[in-house]
């Protein structure tokens, strides 16, 4: 009788774990790029984006258009960040996402 009870308490926890994710909600920030950019194999020119982030998938929009696509990865920094913006390394790759306030950061994969 015991082991049924573990079983079904170990079953309503792995069907919880699965469900939480399809709860959480995307995140989604206009973007300014104040010069052209690379995300993943896409070219970004200087302008207003929209980006949503669900997951672990980034998107960024211009308009209705989807321009981007690309994977990555939350983490977190030991300060908030002061405003919003865009690590973009010397060959002109976007390396991360920081958003004013907040101590964590989307850092993509490429």
């Amino acid at each position: 009788m015991k082991t049924n009870s573990f079983f079904r308490t170990l079953a309503l926890l792995a069907a919880i774990a699965i469900a939480v994710p399809a709860f959480a909600k995307p995140f989604a920030k206009n973007i300014n790029i104040a010069q052209n950019a690379k995300l993943g194999k896409s070219e970004l020119q200087a302008g207003e984006y929209r980006l949503q982030i669900e997951g672990n998938k980034a998107t960024i929009q211009k308009g209705k258009q989807v321009v981007a696509e690309s994977e990555g990865r939350w983490e977190d920094r030991s300060t908030p960040a002061s405003y919003d913006s865009l690590l973009i390394s010397e060959n002109g790759q976007v390396k991360e996402v920081r958003f004013a306030g907040q101590t964590r950061v989307f850092v993509f994969s490429e």
